[in-house]
């Protein structure tokens, strides 16, 4: 059997249980609802800021029709709504989540409360406002916040008719996505002669590549950045999370590893939404716990990634 623990036995076996509890995310009314404010970013060129962790829903939300699953998966949203999020990102690859989330959506009457954005997957460029269609559908939205070319399928057809649909007021912004530290050079020709609003790229305190030119080319154009895969799918908390948190941690304004690997993300100031994806409540509350309180700065980030570097 693998050596590792659970998030939650981590934080009470190593007695951070009680510096959890002093998270700014859970100095909260009897509802359990924050009442210090989440950190927020600008989008680029908008006047409108979101909050800077959002919710991913691949795999987690991809639970078909079981009514139990689909039931669990709607108090996650809650959660997340309840704890200030807003960021919502999908994908027609992504099975059945678009489903499960227009039922938790309906059950929540939480239609209003959701930045929606998902993913244009298909290599029939003809077919950009077929599958935005039916993904609002699914979502069961009037119509998406922000629509992106997934993983640059077929991009120069969707991203065309993209931008005729944001012109006509069918979609509020509008991007491309890479994952996994894919195609990043044909990625930065992209985002150097395209009027993006947002790219969606994988980053977390391991894969830094995108230090290097996308997220400094993004900061350049007034780009927004969305950041997949935070915790490279689970595997840093597998990898660490029986290690202890530095000694100065708190300096940095983190109290468990979930806040560490998302705080070292959105205190990059390129960065616009981190979007971790988590099938259970308690992860979404240690998630949410980095949309509050202090940011590490930049000594501190380098610090954070020189100790992780060190395990």
């Amino acid at each position: 059997m693998a050596n590792w623990i659970t998030r939650r036995k981590f934080l009470v076996t190593s007695g951070l249980a009680g510096i959890a509890l002093k998270s700014p995310m859970l100095f909260a009314n009897a509802s359990g609802i924050p009442t210090s404010s989440p950190i927020t970013r600008r989008i680029p060129g908008a006047n409108e800021s979101i909050p800077a962790i959002g919710m991913g829903t691949w795999i987690t939300f991809n639970v078909g029709g079981d009514e139990q699953l689909v039931a669990q998966r709607t108090r996650v949203l809650k959660t997340f709504f309840d704890l200030g999020g807003t960021v919502v990102d999908g994908s027609p690859m992504y099975g059945s989540a678009a489903d499960v989330m227009g039922e938790a959506l309906d059950s929540l009457d939480a239609h209003d409360r959701i930045f929606a954005a998902t993913k244009i997957w298909t290599g029939d460029e003809s077919e950009t406002r077929s599958e935005a269609a039916r993904s609002s559908r699914r979502w069961g939205v009037e119509r998406f916040d922000l629509l992106q070319v997934h993983n640059l399928l077929g991009w120069q057809g969707h991203l065309e008719t993209l931008k005729q649909m944001k012109a006509n007021g069918e979609v509020r912004y509008i991007g491309i996505t890479t994952s996994h530290g894919r195609r990043h050079r044909e990625f930065a020709q992209i985002m150097e002669r395209e009027p993006l609003d947002f790219v969606q790229l994988t980053y977390n305190v391991l894969d830094r590549e995108v230090e290097d030119r996308l997220l400094p080319l993004a900061r350049e154009r007034g780009i927004g950045v969305i950041v997949n895969r935070p915790f490279q799918g689970g595997s840093l908390f597998r990898r660490f999370q029986s290690e202890p948190l530095p000694d100065w941690a708190g300096e940095a304004g983190v109290s468990n590893w979930a806040e560490f690997f998302l705080k070292y993300i959105i205190s990059h100031p390129a960065v616009t939404c981190a979007i971790p994806a988590t099938s259970k409540v308690e992860h979404m509350k240690e998630n949410m716990g980095a949309l509050y309180g202090s940011l590490p700065n930049a000594d501190q980030r380098e610090r954070m990634a020189s100790y992780v570097r060190s395990l």
